[in-house]
């Protein structure tokens, strides 16, 4: 039997479409066996908290695997999301258990983890013949496609990499140490999401890279729901979404950066002493409140100037510095260039 391993960054529809057949058209229809969500803060904290979230992808493939076979891929300086569309087999990653998956399976895998998807033949299922997919040196806007066998597949994953974060530095999965697996339905509706973000990039219109991040967030805000009613132990690290308290300060930071945020009036908008405010803020994030609003004030200022609509000193005074020399070492801090140059 002959192994294939396919890249394909463009004309994608003739394995693409398969996936759209019998799906649900009505995207924005709420599943009437959706369980309510238990929500812990406001609903408009919480929108002002999954809005502000920023998601970027790095890539996204299409990963096919045949019975009998092994598809072997390296890690990523990011963070991986895999979504089985169609199939059962497992994955598995580092030296952590084998995970099983079937049809709406999900799972967020950690960066730098290595991992191989396998689906053993019933009738001989130790016998795998192992294929390696070699990812290219430059992942950016990539449409990637992995075969391993040949034939019908046994199981198909959507993969992709991707950034999820409030700021250069406040990454929610970057000390992912351990995979997240949750399940989901046909009703959840993730396929269509992902299968329009791969139609989306593998189109090469303007703007389809704007598209499948768009797409991509979708996903993550789903995740980032189930997380507060999963009684599974990975929804500890969004434990800013179930502590009110910080969620309304963060939400406050979130919604005006420039304003005149400091640690005492933080902790008044969180109705906390300030001792009190400090500990839980610097449990939650790693970090103290002042130097996540910096980093906060710099995503909002590297936008700005990225627009190019505002001079540096207006986006200094809206960035909450009153100098702009002070806002200047601030951005150097945290960019570690002048502005203008570390803009793409």
């Amino acid at each position: 039997m002959k192994t294939i391993l396919d890249f394909r960054q463009k004309n994608t529809d003739d394995w693409f479409f398969p996936f759209l057949i019998n799906l649900r058209e009505d995207f924005n229809t709420t599943s009437s066996v959706r369980e309510p969500l238990l929500l812990q803060i406001s609903e408009k904290d919480l929108d002002k908290l999954l809005t502000a979230l920023e998601v970027k992808f790095v890539t996204l493939a299409q990963c096919v695997v045949s019975s009998g076979y092994a598809l072997s891929i390296s890690g990523e300086h990011a963070p991986g999301i895999h979504y089985n569309l169609m199939g059962m087999g497992r994955l598995c990653i580092g030296d952590n258990p084998p995970i099983e998956v079937v049809p709406h399976t999900l799972i967020i895998v950690p960066s730098n983890a290595p991992f191989r998807i396998e689906v053993p033949d019933e009738q001989d299922p130790t016998a795998l013949r192992l294929v390696t997919g070699k990812l290219p040196a430059s992942l950016n806007n990539n449409v990637l496609r992995f075969v391993a066998g040949e034939g019908e597949p046994a199981l198909t994953l959507f993969c992709g990499y991707f950034y999820a974060s409030y700021g250069l530095s406040t990454d929610i999965f970057h000390d992912l140490t351990k995979p997240i697996v949750e399940q989901f339905g046909v009703e959840d509706k993730i396929d269509l999401v992902l299968a329009t973000a791969l139609k989306e990039l593998a189109s090469q219109e303007i703007g389809s890279g704007a598209m499948s991040a768009a797409l991509l967030k979708q996903v993550i805000v789903v995740l980032l729901r189930r997380s507060l009613t999963s009684l599974q132990l990975w929804a500890e690290r969004f434990s800013i979404l179930g502590n009110p308290a910080i969620s309304r300060a963060f939400s406050a930071m979130v919604a005006n950066p420039g304003a005149g945020h400091t640690v005492s009036s933080l902790a008044r908008v969180a109705n906390l002493g300030r001792s009190a405010f400090m500990a839980q803020f610097t449990s939650l994030f790693g970090r103290p409140p002042i130097s996540v609003l910096r980093d906060l004030r710099m995503r909002q200022a590297a936008q700005q100037i990225k627009a190019g609509t505002l001079s540096l000193k207006e986006i200094a005074a809206e960035s909450g510095y009153k100098s702009l020399s002070s806002f200047l070492r601030a951005y150097r801090k945290v960019h570690g260039k002048d502005p203008g140059k570390n803009i793409r």
